[in-house]
């Protein structure tokens, strides 16, 4: 599957996820669900998967976390707040620079409607 095909699973899984839910769970929560659907999707999903960084010189077995890998191509980082700082896209963005992964979505599912939500984020597409 292409980037962009993942890209459309994961939004529709997001979106009635967050419709049978509603917002203002625990981050936790919609991220162990949205990864049961991904993979009854047929998708192959990491959670909290430890990534690797190396930077001059020096290699960091666990640089950070990332909350879904969907794929091993599209980065999803979740959050549930109110708000989503300008911090979280660019802290998405980092990851997709450290991973050499093009496509990261970044999941509010604090937001009321889902749509406002979500972040697509793109590095070298």
């Amino acid at each position: 599957m292409h980037e962009n095909e993942i890209g459309t699973v994961i939004i529709d899984c997001a979106v009635h996820l967050h419709c049978e839910l509603g917002p203002g769970l625990l981050e936790t929560v919609y991220e162990v669900l949205l990864k049961k659907r991904l993979e009854e999707r047929g998708l192959f999903v990491l959670r909290q998967a430890p990534v690797a960084i190396e930077y001059e010189g020096q290699a960091f077995d666990e640089g950070f976390r990332a909350d879904l890998i969907v794929e091993r191509k599209v980065i999803v980082e979740l959050k549930s707040v109110e708000v989503v700082h300008p911090a979280h896209k660019k802290q998405l963005l980092t990851y997709l620079k450290l991973t050499g992964l093009r496509l990261g979505y970044l999941l509010n599912f604090g937001a009321t409607l889902m749509k406002d939500g979500i972040t697509r984020t793109v590095h070298g597409l």
